[in-house]
């Protein structure tokens, strides 16, 4: 900008001084309209707002992603689904209808049978304090950042900032205070912890280190993610609260991002865009409420209302992100397609949904339950191949809240790589509500297998999600036939997809809106 502004000042000089400048704008005064002349002055202005905006404004450092870690589980965690209705009848706290009303959740869910849960919840008797329950985060996020720390080789020492999130498990000390004292981190290092925030908070934590490292300059910042099975687990019999005792497992994630230079060839990724999205009516502040039950257990409750949150959250964040990642073809397909329908009306133009998977080589949604996954793939139009990833993280370890984007992160570098130039979308959802989405661009090429991952047999889930679509399709041939041939209308666990919106999630069922988000 210097070298032209000098040129721009030497040429205006010369025609200063030779009265061609005045003669100029005596020329425009006396024989211009008015428009011409405030067309004149708002150019000089807007060029005058733009030269000043380059000279001081300060340009954002890049965010890199160095590197990141989650727990695997250990082998005595392992919880199948045989095991659930048994070790869960043993505690006395369930009637038969309330245990099979569990079984149906569990079996529809999505879910594998090699997710960790921690013994002591099944256990006679069984624990949910403060002790376990740290024993419960020590375990699952020590391990995580461990890990990590040991693949980068950077110390505890060495980072600037720790962000830790987990909704419902704030102790006092808080985790990121804990965090600090067993890896005897420097008193200088920062620390932050964020609580309430569902299963979308992972991504608020991204953001807060994005934004802490603009202040901050050559700095190292940690983020743990993670959420608590003991300090929640419900024992009471509201089948609302019941959902996540079926489909929520252990969990923990470690990541260390970067506003160094000499990262930026050794990180794996840089961080483009982050949008969120928090709706903040009545509706959508109440929608997911932790409160106590009628018998005074503590649980969160989940409104029918969180249906049209959700939709209205989401469309408004994909309105956002949309510009920044779609191509132009598919943003004047999405315009044209918006007037048309305001104009002839929303009946004659079906909606057009843009093709995100233009946008993004891979995509991490969060694994909230398999009526959830099904609803996104329809209604944002993505591919099984896209899709796979998100499902398999479901399939392999569960619910895990906010760090669920990661181990399907994880799951596409073990499984397919991540090369150069490559864009991944992460997409989470949370109470509030939110919706929040972060777009990495891959810096080298992403080929590793993560401990989480060793040993899954691919092909076998491959396969039990072939036999689980095949008896869909029969169940529903049939119910057509018994009907009079007439095609059946999805069944509200297969969450059909939206003709209103593009976006909408108004067919989620109920159950599935609890299994997205606690």
């Amino acid at each position: 900008m210097l070298p032209l502004l000098g040129v721009a000042a030497v040429k205006l000089q010369a025609m200063y001084t030779s009265g061609e400048l005045l003669q100029y704008v005596d020329l425009v005064v006396s024989t211009s309209r008015p428009m011409n002349v405030a067309l004149v002055s708002a150019v000089v202005v807007v060029a005058v707002a733009a030269v000043l905006k380059c000279m001081f404004s300060r340009p954002s450092s890049p965010v890199y992603l160095v590197d990141f870690a989650v727990h695997k589980g250990l082998d005595e965690w392992k919880f199948s689904k045989d095991l659930f209705i048994p070790m869960s009848a043993q505690t006395g706290r369930f009637t038969d209808e309330e245990l099979d009303f569990q079984k149906k959740i569990l079996y529809r869910s999505g879910l594998g049978d090699e997710t960790y849960v921690p013994p002591w919840l099944y256990s006679k008797p069984q624990y949910f304090d403060y002790e376990h329950a740290r024993k419960e985060f020590e375990v699952t996020c020590f391990s995580a950042i461990k890990d990590l720390l040991n693949k980068t080789g950077v110390q505890p020492r060495q980072i600037s900032m720790v962000i830790t999130n987990s909704s419902l498990f704030n102790p006092t000390p808080s985790l990121s205070a804990t965090i600090m004292h067993h890896f005897k981190m420097p008193h200088t290092t920062l620390n932050y912890n964020l609580g309430g925030m569902g299963c979308s908070a992972g991504l608020v934590a991204i953001d807060l280190a994005r934004q802490t490292l603009q202040l901050f300059p050559d700095s190292y910042a940690l983020v743990v993610s993670h959420e608590n099975l003991t300090n929640n687990w419900y024992p009471g019999c509201d089948r609302s609260m019941l959902v996540p005792n079926c489909i929520f497992r252990s969990n923990g994630a470690a990541i260390l991002l970067s506003n160094k230079g000499k990262d930026s060839r050794r990180a794996k990724y840089e961080l483009k865009h982050l949008v969120r999205t928090t709706v903040s009516s009545d509706e959508a502040f109440g929608c997911v409420y932790q409160m106590e039950d009628d018998k005074g257990i503590r649980g969160v409750r989940l409104g029918k209302e969180l249906m049209s949150v959700a939709g209205a959250a989401l469309k408004i964040n994909m309105t956002r992100l949309g510009p920044k990642v779609l191509p132009l073809s598919e943003q004047l397909l999405f315009a044209f397609n918006l007037v048309a329908r305001q104009l002839l009306g929303p009946k004659q133009v079906k909606a057009y949904v843009p093709d995100f998977g233009q946008a993004f080589d891979h995509i991490c949604i969060h694994t909230g339950g398999r009526a959830v996954l099904d609803t996104m793939e329809k209604q944002l139009a993505l591919s099984t191949e896209l899709m796979e990833p998100s499902r398999a993280g479901l399939y392999r370890f569960g619910n895990v809240s906010s760090t669920s984007i990661w181990y399907v992160l994880a799951f596409i570098e073990s499984f397919r790589g991540v090369r150069a130039g490559e864009r991944v979308w992460q997409l989470g959802f949370g109470s509030g509500f939110k919706v929040n989405s972060a777009v990495w661009v891959a810096n080298k090429k992403n080929k590793v297998v993560h401990s989480a991952w060793e040993g899954f047999d691919i092909s076998k889930m491959r396969a039990e999600f072939a036999e689980a679509e095949a008896e869909k399709q029969a169940y529903l041939a049939a119910k057509a036939a018994a009907s009079g041939g007439a095609t059946p209308a999805p069944a509200a666990a297969d969450a059909g997809a939206v003709q209103a919106s593009p976006f909408s999630l108004s067919t989620l069922p109920e159950t599935s809106v609890v299994v997205m988000d606690t």
